[in-house]
């Protein structure tokens, strides 16, 4: 309540010198008289009595809408919405909209903090309409469309959400093209849980050629070829990810060993696997090459290589897969202390976050490629280094 007063009393400060002023120009009435407003203390009453709604429809009226309060009234509206009370800031937002001596600047404006107004109220159609009316009016038509492309993700259309960023892209200097790579992801997705893989497969070529760095398209592609059977075609799209974002490498490289075996080319997969390791070794290089030692000579030969491997990229992934092969070929003695130190680093693991957004830091165990957090594409990437991979 003293809150609300303390933000109200300048605005009808300024509201009771706005009315002396014209009281004074116009001479209607004794110079002597110094007097407030009534209106002005009928408002402080609203307040005092905690009837904010009936203070604010008073110093609306007491706020005649002219070229000098235009200012005013959203400076309120405004403050109204940062203190997240957006009813109200709704209210004088639409007061200002609804007279008519309003300039074009001024009602572009207003429907411009309106639609914020709907914004933080969650009333997406409403904002969206107002948008799009701004587009109309030609306002700030980059701004209008930025905040189009935010309604259209929250919503889930992305046919929009193209169309309003390829615009955007057109009248300004904006790159949307990784964006509207993610977009055609996006759809691909969609139509690929409704089993229409043709569909998402043309999605996915459209966003390769809005991105050709998109490797989320590259992923998705290797995904739809193996589940198809189309081996070949699954390695080259898989392989692909390695140009375009060598961090996502992590994501992909079961589906590629298990596309080689199904094709019987291992051993091309091993010289991959070799080729990577020697020029970045990553736990999961290691880790997949670990399982064909493992295949073809054994888990003492798999524990050997890992013991030589380890040191050159320290990993708990790494050490927690030894101890898994170790415990097999000790003394229930030892195999019991083993086991401890497993489950304590398996513990460790289970509250140690995956994924980490560049931009803003937020972290988790799922991959997102659209941050939760600060909602930029692309940013969120797998975590190196002894806890991460």
């Amino acid at each position: 309540m003293l809150q609300l007063l303390l933000l109200l009393l300048p605005i009808a400060a300024v509201s009771g010198w706005l009315a002396g002023y014209r009281y004074r120009k116009s001479k209607e009435v004794n110079h002597d008289n110094g007097s407030i407003s009534p209106d002005y203390f009928l408002g402080l009453n609203y307040l005092i009595n905690d009837q904010p709604d009936k203070a604010v429809d008073v110093f609306i009226k007491m706020l005649e809408v002219n070229t000098n309060t235009v200012e005013t009234h959203l400076a309120l509206g405004n403050l109204f919405r940062r203190r997240g009370e957006v009813d109200r800031a709704i209210r004088i937002h639409q007061n200002l909209i609804a007279r008519p001596q309003l300039a074009q600047k001024q009602r572009m404006q207003a429907l411009f903090e309106l639609a914020q107004d709907y914004l933080r109220a969650g009333v997406m159609d409403r904002a969206e309409r107002l948008f799009l009316e701004l587009i109309e009016l030609k306002g700030d038509v980059a701004v209008s469309l930025t905040n189009l492309i935010n309604i259209y993700q929250q919503q889930k259309d992305w046919q929009q959400a193209i169309t309003a960023a390829k615009k955007l892209e057109h009248l300004s200097d904006a790159n949307m093209q990784y964006a509207i790579a993610h977009y055609y992801c996006e759809l691909a997705e969609q139509v690929r849980a409704n089993k229409l893989y043709e569909q998402a497969q043309a999605y996915l070529e459209e966003a390769l050629k809005s991105d050709e760095k998109c490797a989320r398209a590259s992923i998705i592609l290797g995904q739809l070829f193996f589940a198809a059977g189309e081996y070949e075609r699954a390695i080259k799209a898989l392989r692909m990810v390695y140009e375009q974002d060598a961090e996502y490498v992590s994501e992909v490289i079961n589906l590629l060993a298990q596309s080689y075996q199904k094709l019987g080319k291992e051993a091309e997969f091993i010289d991959y696997l070799a080729k990577r390791i020697d020029e970045a070794p990553r736990i999961y290089y290691i880790l997949a090459m670990s399982d064909y030692v493992l295949a073809k000579e054994g888990d003492i030969a798999a524990i050997d290589y890992l013991a030589k491997q380890l040191p050159r990229c320290p990993s708990l992934r790494g050490l927690e897969r030894m101890l898994t092969l170790y415990v097999n070929r000790i003394d229930d003695k030892m195999k019991g202390q083993l086991l401890l130190l497993k489950e304590f680093i398996n513990k460790l693991l289970v509250n140690k976050p995956v994924f980490r957004c560049i931009h803003c830091g937020f972290a988790g165990k799922n991959l997102y490629w659209q941050c939760p957090s600060c909602r930029r594409w692309n940013g969120i990437k797998p975590i190196h280094g002894l806890e991460g991979d």
